[in-house]
């Protein structure tokens, strides 16, 4: 979003900000004033205020003379005015280690320590395992309609019925599997995808086709089998003054958490990005609630994505701090699970 903004509305903004995360009412133009270390006429701060509140960066509550930020104020702040401390692990984090067990109770560890240093919702992914195709077989249903069987290495089987463009034959079927899984045995459905883009012309149109619906229909099974989602401190959001005198707010929130499947998406997309990612409810579908916020990072194992962690909480937070709680987090997820 580019919004123009000369330093002295800046400063105000950063200001006006700051003081409505901390204090959590509604800034007036003498605690401006007084905040932002700006010589400024009362008169002044009001036009600035004006212009901020014309540009959709601040609104006005009908109950204050005071001014909050909107989303796109606190989108503004975290993309150009946020200035994170430097990492500092503080005695909470010096104490929080996450055993190198089982990677469901570094996970559950994960969440409740995420929960517990923010003071509101944890959320933590389960790490992916890697689909490594051991054995495909292909099974005539009946006319286009063919059954994939996938067998992992650990036995692990995935079944997924695919409708196919033409009618094969079993015997065609037979020939398929036994080419796939001598070609592409021990491969995960990643590389296997990767490695279809460069051969799928040389491969016989049948087969490529139908190795294309088994790499599609693999990916979704796994999907399927691994929405794991672990999260901790809901109940944090009852003692959060702007969600807890709105019943309806409190409704909706609860009923994100029940659902899951928006915060998978919502970590799916993260997953993909480097780095700890921001994301201000009311800007787009991926976070539909105006008064929430999510703030995530992906963690690692031997250098690969394998799953997202973050925290929920209402878009009044002190975002410098959830960052590096987020941060500090993943890297403590990572080093965990790395170990084994």
């Amino acid at each position: 979003m580019k919004t123009m903004l000369d330093e002295r509305a800046k400063t105000l903004l950063k200001t006006l900000v700051e003081r409505y995360i901390a204090d959590g009412q509604p800034v007036g133009s003498r605690t401006l004033s007084r905040a932002s270390g700006l010589e400024l006429s009362p008169a002044t701060i009001r036009n600035v205020m004006a212009d901020l509140e014309e540009l959709g960066l601040i609104a006005s509550p009908h109950t204050s003379a005071g001014r909050v930020p909107t989303a796109r104020g606190y989108r503004l702040f975290v993309d150009t005015m946020l200035t994170a401390q430097p990492l500092s692990l503080d005695s909470a984090t010096n104490e929080a280690t996450l055993p190198p067990d089982q990677p469901q109770r570094v996970i559950a560890n994960a969440a409740q320590l995420l929960s517990s240093l923010s003071s509101f919702v944890g959320v933590v992914t389960a790490p992916r395992k890697p689909s490594v195709f051991h054995h495909i077989e292909f099974m005539r249903l009946s006319e286009k309609r063919v059954l994939v069987i996938i067998v992992a290495p650990d036995g692990d089987v995935q079944n997924r019925v695919i409708f196919t463009a033409q009618d094969y034959s079993q015997a065609q079927l037979i020939e398929a599997s036994n080419y796939l899984t001598a070609t592409y045995a021990g491969l995960t459905i990643e590389q296997v995808r990767e490695r279809l883009k460069t051969e799928v012309d040389a491969l016989r149109g049948e087969i490529a086709a139908l190795m294309q619906a088994a790499v599609q229909a693999g990916s979704e099974a796994i999907a399927d089998s691994q929405d794991q989602l672990v999260i901790s401190g809901e109940r944090n959001l009852l003692t959060v003054q702007d969600f807890s005198s709105d019943m309806g707010s409190l409704r909706k929130l609860f009923d994100l958490f029940e659902q899951k499947t928006q915060l998978m998406r919502l970590l799916e997309v993260s997953s993909r990005a480097e780095g700890v990612r921001i994301y201000i409810g009311g800007e787009s579908m991926v976070v539909p609630y105006e008064e929430l916020s999510v703030v995530s990072a992906p963690y690692v194992v031997d250098g690969q994505v394998v799953g997202t962690l973050g925290v929920i909480g209402p878009t009044r937070m002190a975002y410098d701090r959830m960052i590096q709680i987020v941060d500090i987090t993943s890297r403590l997820v990572s080093n965990a699970l790395s170990q084994k």
